[in-house]
């Protein structure tokens, strides 16, 4: 039996497409109406989540990008440090070879005559410390809140320029505040700008507010009589400068002495409870002068490689304060039986 070979007709053909082309648009629709129910399940979990959360959520990724290179993976470093390591990407140079290379944020704060100058040498010392100076001295930088934090973006951003920049390989970079710059007027503000910068603040304060004293009017003498060679200097580079200014003794007013001193501890516990919720140290020049293992604590501060640090300035005041003050016998009676009687004897 022969049998006839299958024909498949011009109709049958058109049949079989128009199934294909069915098939297809179904399949379609159901994955349209599967992404549809998918998507309506999703906005219904986020309308359950309270926008402040998502808020949040989203704050927290924000921080962490900011915090992190993408193109960077720094080794050995505890996820607690991670908002403190910074890749600045300046405008005004290119870091090359040291993009990678972690940068933290510093600021020294401190009052005038309590040795920020002779204390941001050391720091600079160091290869890979920028310390940029007295910034916030020029009152435009300090009008308003928006140039403060102006300013402190570019110097942060490593686009400040002082004959302490470091530029590509800094591995810390900063700048000192002094208390009547600003910083206490807008301290909310610069307060939240630290935390979120991971800014760290060192705290430079003396222990003995009498000789903060006798160092402001001495400065303030130099710079009217400039006994040296007609130039007012700050800060001495040789034991011969520093023995010349040192002669000059002060008059202090006993009559306002008390109240002077009294202001000037308030304003610096204040200050250290402004910014008591930052990354801080509190210092003091004294125990710097006397211990040299501080200058390491800092260093572990800022978590940097130990370097010994240097600096070429002389301390101008060495004497005992009975032979710094003009009159010395009404300074002593206008402390005995106070809290600052302690400040006659210590240095």
């Amino acid at each position: 039996m022969i049998e006839e070979p299958f024909v498949l007709n011009k109709d049958y053909d058109v049949d079989i497409k128009s199934i294909k082309k069915k098939s297809s648009l179904t399949l379609k629709l159901a994955v349209l109406m599967l992404a549809t129910v998918y998507t309506i399940y999703i906005c219904s979990i986020n309308l359950e989540q309270p926008v402040v959360d998502l808020i949040r959520t989203s704050t927290k990724l924000l921080e962490l990008r900011s915090f992190t290179n993408h193109s960077c993976h720094p080794s050995l470093v505890e996820e607690f440090d991670l908002p403190y390591l910074h890749y600045p990407h300046p405008k005004t140079f290119n870091r090359e070879e040291c993009g990678c290379n972690p940068v933290r944020y510093f600021c020294i704060i401190s009052m005038q005559r309590s040795g920020s100058g002779w204390f941001e040498t050391l720091l600079n010392s160091h290869i890979n410390i920028s310390s940029n100076g007295e910034i916030f001295s020029k009152a435009k930088r300090r009008e308003n809140v928006s140039s403060i934090l102006k300013t402190m973006d570019k110097v942060y951003n490593l686009d400040w320029f002082t004959s302490a920049s470091k530029n590509q390989c800094n591995a810390a970079v900063g700048f000192k505040w002094m208390l009547n710059q600003g910083l206490m007027k807008h301290h909310k503000e610069i307060e939240e700008y630290f935390q979120s910068k991971g800014v760290f603040a060192i705290f430079l304060l003396r222990r003995n507010f009498l000789r903060r004293v006798v160092s402001v009017l001495a400065n303030s003498y130099d710079k009217y009589a400039k006994p040296l060679n007609g130039t007012h200097k700050s800060h001495v580079h040789s034991t011969i400068e520093a023995e010349v200014l040192a002669i000059y003794k002060p008059r202090i007013n006993t009559t306002s002495l008390m109240i002077e001193l009294k202001q000037t501890e308030e304003i610096a516990a204040k200050a250290i409870e402004y910014f008591n919720n930052t990354h801080h140290i509190v210092l003091y020049y004294e125990d710097l002068l006397k211990n040299p293992t501080k200058l390491k604590d800092v260093q572990e501060f800022l978590r940097l490689p130990y370097r010994d640090l240097q600096s070429h300035q002389f301390k101008i005041h060495t004497a005992p304060l009975s032979k710094q003050i003009e009159n010395w016998d009404e300074v002593q009676e206008a402390l005995k039986g106070t809290p600052y009687q302690s400040f006659l004897y210590t240095d």
